[in-house]
């Protein structure tokens, strides 16, 4: 991952009765084997965060104002018309306020350009320091402080070939949204002039409701359910890993290469509303399984999630409750009555 510019600003929060103040760097990091390392601690914390996802508003849709403030100043930066360090330096003012609202710790504000293969990406984190221990040359235990990567709680980042590319993509821009700071994230949105474009968690919660669909209506045996639930995930936590949406046409070709567009013409067919590409939300993929089983001329399938609502497990009697009996099913019982 080349890093085209890179700095750091310090953000002190010495005490909650006095603002926050910031110390500003002269230069740019010099590209390193250490900064690429930062670069990919950075990228996995922050892969690994619940994020908000969307794309600046235009001048007329933005009530407050700030989307001309921070997508001009960006754009004056990628066309050469501010240089990177004045740039940085200008955001890092304008973050004041919300370290300022929400934090109570001091901070060191890394801004980093960078590309991954061709896309050319901008991100943002307030990273915090953590005490720890460390050998010097005399083999005592020393202080040594560190950053402490998980625990970053402001953070975003920006796809700029997508929006520098026009694209009608409407998640180009990520930023963390963790339950416990909703209003910093409420914030954060509002300073850089940017909307929530797609829902990551329900549009993985969508996907995950087709796909099990799929399974029931392909009539798909226990072990191919299987497989198939496996390939889903795994392809959907890879691209979480790395940051990038799943595209449901990709998708598709991996859970079935002999049909390869069965399942994304299953999505299309029943109208479910889904986005051609989804940021995954990886608590949501964490959550979902499916309780497969055969015996004795019997076969049951069924998502985890249900396990508790439409489907209660009685242990002590060794019972498996079915509170919403699939239509098809119950038809079919129906006719066996009569």
């Amino acid at each position: 991952m080349p890093i085209q510019h890179c700095i750091v600003h310090d953000i002190d929060k010495a005490n909650g009765e006095q603002p926050a103040s910031l110390r500003v760097a002269n230069a740019e990091l010099s590209a390193s084997a250490l900064l690429e390392e930062l670069l990919s601690g950075f990228n996995d914390a922050y892969h690994a965060k619940t994020k908000a996802w969307g794309h600046f508003l235009t001048q007329e849709a933005d009530e407050t104002g700030s989307t001309p403030t921070f997508a001009a100043g960006l754009a004056d930066y990628l066309d050469g018309r501010l240089d990177f360090v004045a740039f940085s330096r200008s955001v890092a003012e304008r973050l004041l306020t919300l370290v300022d609202a929400h934090l109570s710790t001091s901070g060191h504000l890394l801004c980093i350009d960078y590309r991954q293969g061709e896309t050319h990406y901008l991100g943002l984190a307030l990273l915090h320091q953590r005490d720890g221990f460390g050998i010097d040359n005399a083999l005592k235990v020393v202080p040594a402080a560190q950053l402490n990567l998980a625990r970053m709680s402001l953070g975003l980042r920006i796809n700029l070939t997508q929006w520098r590319s026009g694209e009608a993509s409407r998640h180009y821009v990520s930023w963390i949204h963790d339950r416990g700071g909703r209003k910093l994230s409420e914030d954060l949105a509002a300073l850089l002039g940017a909307a929530e474009g797609i829902d990551a968690t329900g549009e993985t919660r969508t996907l995950l409701k087709a796909f099990s669909d799929y399974v029931e209506q392909e009539d798909v045996g226990e072990e191919q359910s299987r497989e198939k639930t496996e390939v889903l995930i795994d392809y959907a936590n890879e691209q979480a890993s790395r940051g990038e949406p799943i595209t449901l046409e990709e998708l598709s070709e991996l859970l079935d290469e002999q049909q390869p567009k069965a399942f994304y013409d299953h999505i299309r067919n029943a109208d479910y509303g889904l986005s051609p590409e989804i940021p995954p939300d990886k608590r949501t993929l964490r959550q979902f399984r499916r309780f497969t089983g055969r015996a004795g001329g019997v076969s049951i399938s069924f998502d985890s999630h249900l396990l508790g609502s439409s489907i209660e497990y009685d242990e002590s009697q060794d019972r498996l409750i079915i509170k919403q009996v699939p239509k098809q099913l119950k038809e079919q019982l129906k006719q066996r009555k009569e």
